[in-house]
């Protein structure tokens, strides 16, 4: 039985709509007021540290075995105030390319997967989500219609 591994191309095309829009962007977009107190540079350091989350997982569970805990979607909103004061503090641009640089590493990561962590992370509810497409393609979209880039 074959593995799907439609996620990769997904996440090629929103990674690399992220590459252009990072690169279209000037400094003064990136720290362009979002809202509720986020940033445009603030929400591409929150993509980055999901996509950071996804790849520190799966890098555990290959590794060493250590299967990801259950995603608990309770706990998103707290994790997500308690880091906004980090993103923020970053300067734009460093969080644009961080953004950009985490994306590339866990679509490359989740790209390499062997068939068998793929089957199992799908037998197991998908306590990693290997479509990191759809969470950027939100953010994406918000950005762009927040600076009238559409």
């Amino acid at each position: 039985m074959s593995v799907d591994r439609s996620f990769v191309a997904v996440n090629d095309a929103e990674r690399t709509r992220l590459q252009a829009l990072v690169k279209r962007l000037t400094d003064a977009d990136l720290g362009r007021a979002m809202p509720a107190g986020w940033t445009v540079g603030a929400i591409l350091a929150h993509l980055a540290f999901w996509d950071q989350r996804a790849l520190v997982l799966l890098e555990r569970w290959e590794t060493h075995g250590t299967m990801p805990p259950p995603d608990n979607g309770a706990d998103v909103d707290w994790i997500n105030d308690a880091a906004k004061p980090l993103f923020l503090a970053l300067s734009p641009r460093r969080a644009a390319e961080v953004a950009l640089a985490v994306a590339e590493a866990v679509d490359r990561k989740v790209t390499m997967l062997p068939d068998d962590l793929v089957s199992r992370n799908a037998a197991m509810g998908t306590p990693v989500n290997l479509v990191r497409a759809t969470h950027r393609r939100e953010h994406l979209d918000e950005i762009e219609h927040a600076l009238a880039l559409r």
